[in-house]
């Protein structure tokens, strides 16, 4: 095993959008460099020209930017070490270590014995040679196989630590006979990480789940919630706090702590931790938040940060991800579109009346939560309600729906004028 400072290498393909694994693998990386002071490389494997785009190398800059997880140095492309790769095989052929066949050079694997390493997380990992089959390292288009471009570009950026998916475990030995065949006694300390399974405890698929780490990014998670959440997916705080900032997870955080079981995505989980990262807000950092989701074009009002800082406190509290807030608040800034269940639901007698005393009432009454709290409390017990019932045919007139922000406070907020607009339009729907 590899001995000095820890160097890492996050090395993903270019070939689709980054998934919840590959950001999962970009921050154990990052972690254990960080906690060691070590250094964490970028490795792009791009050298699969069919599927990698320079649309997808973006997104792989993107995500690690959006994480806040930074790398050392310039990156590395595999598309551009080429020789590297050409003069490994070269080697291997010429030693007899490897064979062409038809068109293809395969690597001559040994009958007997065994290829075994040790795996921080799994322990020790033994493969029988007989079951490794002589495998290709120079397709028949020329081009170097994975095997080799990573046997090469490990020996000889000095990588000492690969910390990658569990389901490249079984190309693990093949990568280690070709660094002995490259003159490397040694080997890194290699990680395996768990997979990620989805509440069915089967792993996750893009096919089937939604892993695409973009989609969690629309919905309003936010990266600071996400990179916590992530880290455990296979790794847990000796103190049992698992909400925490990421500067004290690279503290707690080893590779020798992480699980070899199976790790569950849970999406309630992750939108209840997100809700306590949105909680923890300002007013201001809040409206910030959730300004990217308001649409101007939809409400057809141009929206403030300062507006949106008054409104952050009614809706921050039960709000978990970013693009459920501006349904909640969009009656605030347009005319809302009454729900016709709710609408029925709320409207029955005393409903009209309930209306009726409301417009009289909120003409005079000082315009704050507190005197609207009481006055419509007074107004419910006239008709012996209690305020839960009295307020329902008033909250779905001006908000459009019978569940929301705190009602007085958002009446407030409203202004006289609109809240009284709103009631009336109501009434006049119920008719006589």
């Amino acid at each position: 095993m590899l001995r000095g400072r820890p160097r890492l290498r996050f090395a993903p393909a270019p070939t689709g959008l980054p998934h919840l694994g590959t950001a999962r693998t970009a921050l154990y990386n990052w972690l254990y460099a960080r906690h060691c002071g070590g250094e964490m490389l970028l490795r792009i494997e791009d050298t699969n020209t069919e599927l990698a785009t320079a649309d997808h190398v973006s997104e792989i800059f993107e995500m690690l930017d959006w994480l806040g997880l930074d790398f050392d140095g310039e990156p590395i492309y595999q598309s551009r070490r080429n020789d590297l790769y050409d003069a490994a095989v070269e080697r291997w052929l010429d030693e007899g270590r490897a064979y062409h066949d038809e068109g293809a050079v395969r690597f001559s694997v040994p009958d007997e014995g065994v290829t075994a390493f040790d795996d921080v997380v799994r322990g020790r990992v033994e493969f029988p040679n007989a079951a490794i089959e002589d495998f290709v390292v120079r397709r028949s288009d020329g081009r170097a196989t994975f095997f080799v471009a990573n046997a090469v570009d490990d020996l000889d950026l000095g990588i000492t630590h690969v910390v990658r998916g569990e389901d490249l475990l079984n190309t693990t030995p093949k990568v280690v006979l070709l660094r002995a065949a490259l003159g490397s006694a040694d080997v890194p300390a290699f990680a395996h990480l768990p997979l990620i399974v989805n509440s069915q405890r089967r792993k996750l698929s893009k096919r089937r789940d939604d892993v695409s780490l973009t989609s969690y990014r629309d919905r309003g998670v936010l990266p600071s919630a996400m990179a916590n959440y992530l880290a455990l997916l296979g790794w847990g705080p000796p103190d049992g706090i698992e909400v925490r900032p990421l500067a004290e997870i690279v503290e707690l955080f080893d590779l020798a702590d992480v699980n070899a079981a199976a790790a569950m995505f849970d999406m309630d989980k992750l939108t209840a931790m997100n809700g306590e990262y949105l909680r923890a807000l300002d007013d201001a950092g809040f409206a910030a938040a959730i300004e990217p989701w308001v649409s101007a074009e939809s409400w057809g009002v141009d929206v403030d940060q300062e507006s949106l800082s008054a409104v952050a406190p009614l809706i921050r509290e039960r709000t978990r991800v970013l693009s459920d807030a501006p349904d909640r608040i969009a009656f605030l800034f347009c005319e809302p579109e009454i729900d016709p269940d709710d609408w029925r639901k709320t409207t029955a007698p005393p409903a009209a009346q309930i209306l009726d005393a409301a417009v009289a009432a909120f003409a005079e009454v000082p315009w704050t939560a507190d005197a609207l709290h009481a006055l419509l409390r007074e107004i419910g017990e006239t008709f012996s309600l209690k305020l839960g019932k009295a307020q329902a045919p008033v909250r779905v007139a001006v908000t459009g729906r019978a569940v929301g922000p705190p009602l007085f406070e958002s009446l407030a907020l409203l202004g006289r004028d609109a809240t009284l607009a709103r009631l009336r339009a109501a009434r006049d729907r119920l008719g006589d």
